[in-house]
């Protein structure tokens, strides 16, 4: 029954990833990647209804969920969370997998497509195009490199203890900074995001990861990046989510690039769907969804370029 799972534990130096799994150890395995500050609950509600007979893992990335924080003074560079991915797969001797990431997952999962295209046989990107643009502006770009190393610095000068919430408050405040979520898929993260304490319920997340340094990319090494992944690629995205489709093209001449690289150049191997719903629609309506992926996995295309 895919509604059951198992907590897995990997050895790291600083400590361990944590994971849950869901489906047949020997079944065709797929990775699951959650999105920024979330944690591997994410894909609670939409796995149960994905084609049985597959081995689904969905992990926590560091300082996240029941995952180790980094050692003190490191601060969280994008790239450490593809490495995570890679000490995973490597724990649990996987060769080639399908991956799965939602919003910042996906990019994680993009970024390990382009370094190691040959572990990777499906692409699944919800929310998530498979990379951060950089900003057109050289200033702005310099600016958000250096407010990563002054916020560390700023964290590390406070010496804050994380703060103990009511369970409600603590539900609150997630549903204040996640506008997309509903309560039931707030309640959900909060399972594995929070910790119960004799003052309340505490974060697990570690503060730092919102100082997280990331990889930024132009539309040019985008495309040429999307071409060199020999997969198929499905890309979902929400009307009414962080991508909102219909408004792209007028956000940037960036945006309006790539869409026209997704209508012509990129067209041949990814496959881009828009549905009804929000940011986190796998979450609060995973039935949206779910049809769509599990037709993706389990489909035989002659076409594809595995």
């Amino acid at each position: 029954i895919l509604g059951m799972f198992s907590e897995l534990k990997f050895p790291v130096p600083w400590g361990h990833v944590a994971a849950k799994a869901w489906g047949p150890s020997e079944g065709h395995p797929v990775l699951c990647l959650h999105g920024w500050l979330d944690n591997a609950n994410t894909f609670d509600k939409l796995i149960p209804l994905l084609p049985k007979g597959y081995y689904y893992v969905a992990m926590d990335f560091s300082g996240h969920g029941l995952s180790s924080h980094r050692p003190a003074g490191a601060p969280y560079h994008f790239l450490d969370y593809v490495t995570d991915v890679r000490r995973v797969a490597a724990a649990l001797q996987w060769r080639r997998f399908t991956l799965m990431g939602h919003s910042m997952g996906g990019s994680v999962a993009g970024m390990f497509c382009f370094l190691y295209p040959e572990m990777v046989d499906k692409l699944i990107l919800l929310e998530n195009l498979g990379f951060l643009l950089a900003p057109e502006d050289t200033e702005a770009w310099l600016e958000s490199k250096r407010v990563v190393i002054d916020r560390l610095l700023s964290l590390e000068a406070k010496q804050q203890t994380p703060r103990a919430r009511s369970p409600e408050a603590a539900l609150e405040r997630l549903l204040e900074a996640n506008s997309h979520l509903t309560a039931e898929g707030g309640a959900v993260l909060l399972q594995r995001g929070a910790t119960e304490t004799p003052a309340g319920l505490v974060y697990n997340r570690d503060l730092r990861v919102r100082t997280q340094s990331r990889e930024y990319f132009t539309v040019e090494q985008c495309v040429k990046l999307l071409q060199k992944i020999q997969d198929r690629v499905l890309i979902i995205v929400a009307h009414d989510g962080l991508l909102v489709p219909h408004k792209l093209d007028t956000r940037n001449q960036f945006v309006k690039a790539l869409r026209e690289a997704f209508d012509t150049t990129l067209k041949e191997h990814i496959q881009l769907v828009e549905v009804p719903g929000s940011h986190f629609v796998h979450l609060n309506e995973p039935e949206v969804v779910s049809g769509i992926i599990s037709n993706f996995l389990t489909v035989q295309n002659a076409r594809a370029r595995l």
